[in-house]
């Protein structure tokens, strides 16, 4: 049985390189009062991958109606995990801003067409690691 490793800690490359992260459109944004920290729940379209529902911590850097048509990077081959009365399915990554805190893909942005659009393109884009170059989001 191998050893557990410490968070923060060193990963194996073949390790990085199994996780499917996906650019989605966030198309609704809610409160979620029954989350034990304060959290949104989001429907993110990822195109051919369809909808899927996500939770996320960051109630504090946005507003809902901000959130709507923002692109974000998710990962989406994790298993659903049960928050609360709330099955999210895909975890949306951010990065560590400037204050230290954890914020929601900044660089992702706005302004891109739904994945749903004719002027998008015909598949959700998939960032392998090696796109990703180690950027360390979480």
């Amino acid at each position: 049985m191998p050893a557990e490793r410490e968070p923060g800690g060193p990963i194996a490359w073949d390790d990085f390189d199994r996780v499917d992260m996906r650019v989605g459109v966030v198309i609704d944004a809610q409160e979620f009062p029954e989350a034990r920290r304060p959290a949104f729940k989001l429907s993110i379209d990822f195109g051919p991958l369809g909808v899927r529902r996500s939770s996320a911590q960051i109630t504090h850097r946005y507003t809902p109606a901000e959130l709507i048509g923002r692109r974000v990077i998710a990962v989406v081959n994790f298993p659903p995990k049960r928050i609360g009365p709330f099955v999210s399915e895909v975890l949306v990554l951010g990065a560590y801003g400037e204050s230290g805190e954890r914020e929601a893909d900044r660089e992702a942005g706005r302004g891109a067409p739904s994945p749903g659009h004719a002027d998008s393109p015909p598949e959700a884009p998939s960032l392998s690691s090696h796109e990703m170059g180690g950027l360390g989001l979480r």
